[in-house]
């Protein structure tokens, strides 16, 4: 007969969130707490799109990882009173030649050995297909149809819907004071408004907030915070996805990614960088100083946004670790803190996965993903291949 455990946990973005699900589909209690309403605006996955692509250089482990997400997509597509995830395919761009060792040769390689029909995309084939661009910037790439973009926040919006229909407890507007324990032993939490939960466990899944609760951790983990720009062409026919998908240009050199136009017509551009310290407990503008790289980047690459009006600007928190990897992992010295975070600004594409890791780490079960995101220490600092080191 399974054991049934009450569970606590903090923060309801994409970990958060689908461990809440899938944990009371197991059969447990499971309580959600959140600091705001739910989506939380403030969240990074509570955002109007996030990349879904399984580029990822030679790291076939999130290749094969992001296969088994698609197959979630689809399956959500299929299920939810219409898509929120949108296949219109993902661009990737380079400056030069594809070389060894490069994201976008790299990734091709491992993508065709896995059968997926990528095409090869020279100047005169981009100027073709994908017009918006100037193709004289451009010596190479190529466009993966297997791939695009997800409404993160309407994403998140039907996740917590669903918890909330399947009898998950949500305590929103609750905010973690400290954790309940004993000994080393964590046994639940105390709120900031004098409320005290006991559980079985508690999963720390808050984000760019994570490294705050955890001190023991902060060598491992930080808070960012990356520029993000909505555009609102006259004009966001050129920009629709069938002749503009999401799109990446040399982007481990340069961070600039972006989009198709939404329904509304937006645009958004943003940057996969160094990014700035922050603290996310403060509020925080895009820097004037980055204006003028944005400039010049639409300028060189894309002249058909350079009139566009800029009708909104975020500041998008990630939660950094040393490597890019996730940490998703019992806590090695407080038994019953289960931590979930670290999604080093590329965690959202999984989420059909990321609850049943999350659950499976929870009860001790075996899963084939989890030993990557194990408690770890620190070791020489890397990122994710797709993730540019330049500050913009």
């Amino acid at each position: 007969m399974a054991t049934h455990y009450k569970i606590l946990i903090i923060g309801g973005g994409i970990f958060g969130v689908t461990a809440a699900v899938e944990l009371n589909r197991r059969g447990h209690e499971v309580h959600l707490f959140d600091q705001g309403a739910l989506p939380f605006p403030r969240a990074s996955s509570t955002d109007i799109t996030k990349m879904v692509r399984a580029d990822y250089g030679a790291d076939e482990f999130y290749t094969d990882l992001m296969l088994d997400a698609f197959r979630g997509w689809d399956e959500w597509n299929r299920e939810w009173p219409r898509p929120f995830y949108h296949q219109t395919g993902f661009l990737l761009l380079a400056h030069r030649p594809l070389e060894d060792g490069s994201l976008e040769l790299e990734s091709l390689k491992v993508l065709r050995r896995k059968g997926m029909e990528v095409e090869r995309m020279g100047p005169a084939k981009l100027r073709q297909r994908f017009p918006q661009w100037n193709a004289e910037r451009y010596a190479d790439g190529y466009y993966n149809p297997r791939g695009g973009w997800a409404e993160s926040g309407n994403v998140v919006a039907r996740l917590v819907e669903i918890a909330r229909k399947e009898g998950v407890k949500l305590h929103e507007g609750k905010i973690l004071k400290q954790f309940l324990e004993n000994g080393n032993a964590v046994k639940g939490i105390f709120t900031t408004d004098g409320e005290v939960h006991n559980g079985d466990y508690v999963i720390l899944a808050s984000g760019a907030w994570t490294p705050a609760f955890l001190p023991e951790l902060q060598d491992r983990m930080r808070a960012s915070g990356h520029p993000v720009y909505m555009f609102q062409p006259r004009d966001p026919s050129p920009f629709r996805g069938e002749v503009f998908p999401g799109w990446s240009s040399d982007i481990s050199k340069t961070g600039w990614y972006g989009f198709p136009a939404q329904a509304d017509g937006i645009v958004k551009v943003a940057n996969h960088g160094k990014g700035l310290t922050v603290d996310p407990t403060d509020e925080y503008d895009v820097p004037e100083a980055f204006y003028p790289k944005l400039q010049e980047f639409l300028t060189d690459h894309l002249p058909g946004l350079i009139d566009a009006p800029i009708t909104g600007t975020r500041v998008c928190f990630y939660c950094d670790t040393w490597d890019g990897d996730f940490y998703i992992c019992q806590h090695p010295d407080r038994p019953g803190l289960v931590v979930a975070a670290g999604g080093s600004g590329h965690g959202f594409k999984f989420a059909p996965v990321l609850g049943g890791i999350i659950a499976d780490v929870t009860e001790g079960k075996e899963n084939p993903y989890a030993h990557r995101f194990r408690c770890r220490e620190k070791g020489v600092e890397r990122v994710e291949a797709a993730r540019s080191r330049k500050k913009i």
